[in-house]
């Protein structure tokens, strides 16, 4: 991974172009990085995906986008014609474009994106938080799948950026979470937010459930932690007719308890990226100071700092949500 000087691409019609202030580096990224996705990518693509930014320039039929308006960016683009959009599941096309993979990304001084995955954001929310917004979205649409309502108990396997923002989503709605962590460091800063975290090593995570649930078992699981054994707490810990969720993108298949399932009607569900809903309930939480951006955001580098960043995220260490500073330092 490096960085490059290249010719900002201009806005053609019907797309925007949009100095980026910040992006935010995600596992998905760091998969890119390692060259894990190149038959998607390639070997010289701009990546990112989670940002904030300013409108610079439009093209010809983009013109209701005015420069200098605050904005991000839903990277999603979808065909409209498969069966999958044809049900009204776009989301989740079958030919689906994910920008910042398939195709450039923000990790770019200048971003030229079709006008129609521009969304604007209140004035009065900084760019710096509005960067979350994307992982955000994608915790708001897996609680969405998990039907979590006031009063479920909620078990979060996996405490990283995604799980920590699936934690708070859920207890927006009045449900007490549990999140399982390896990492101290996470541990630490899930607990600083008043949500309990428990080390898996330091006991049986499904009695520890049962004990607080007078022996019925979660309500919901999110396994986001893409191991085995997340997997096998995420099933374990469910009560008779629980939810799944599955969030963690697991490298091959797994095993799962399948009389289990049959013998307590339990339910699963797959979440994958975000529907237009989820965008605009994310920008709203970021936005009324419901997602905890200070303790999210570990540290903040400048562009030119980026292949270090990766590097360190990569090697682990006391670091939840990383983002870059593209516009270097003049974006607030």
């Amino acid at each position: 991974m490096e960085v490059v000087d290249l010719e900002a691409t201009r806005p053609g019609p019907g797309e925007v172009q949009i100095a980026v202030a910040f992006a935010g580096i995600c596992g998905t990224d760091l998969h890119i990085a390692h060259g894990a996705m190149d038959a998607r990518t390639g070997d010289r693509r701009v990546i990112g995906h989670e940002m904030s930014g300013t409108v610079v320039s439009v093209g010809e039929g983009a013109e209701q986008w005015t420069p200098g308006t605050p904005v991000t960016v839903m990277p999603l683009l979808w065909c409209g014609e498969c069966s999958t959009c044809k049900a009204g599941n776009q989301h989740i096309c079958e030919r689906l474009v994910f920008v910042g993979i398939d195709s450039p990304g923000a990790l770019q001084e200048l971003w030229t994106v079709p006008q129609e995955i521009v969304i604007a954001l209140p004035s009065s929310l900084s760019l710096r938080d509005a960067a979350l917004v994307e992982p955000v979205a994608v915790a708001h649409h897996d609680v969405e799948r998990g039907r979590v309502a006031s009063g479920d108990f909620v078990v979060v396997v996996g405490g990283g950026p995604v799980g920590l923002l699936i934690a708070v989503v859920a207890s927006s709605r009045g449900a007490t979470v549990v999140v399982v962590e390896l990492d101290d460091f996470r541990r630490r800063v899930i607990e600083s937010l008043g949500i309990e975290c428990l080390d898996p090593r330091e006991g049986d995570i499904a009695a520890i459930v049962a004990e607080q649930t007078g022996g019925a078992g979660a309500d919901v699981t999110f396994e986001v932690s893409g191991s085995q054994p997340g997997l096998t707490t995420a099933v374990d810990a469910l009560r008779p007719r629980g939810r799944l969720v599955a969030v963690g993108i697991h490298p091959q298949p797994r095993e799962i308890d399948v009389k289990r399932i049959f013998w307590k009607e339990l339910e699963i569900y797959g979440a994958r990226v975000y529907e237009r809903s989820d965008y605009e309930a994310a920008i709203n939480l970021v936005d009324s100071g419901a997602i905890p951006a200070d303790a999210i955001i570990s540290s903040i580098v400048p562009l030119a700092d980026a292949p270090d960043a990766f590097s360190a995220l990569a090697a682990g260490g006391a670091v939840m949500k990383v983002l870059v500073d593209v516009a270097g330092g003049s974006a607030s």
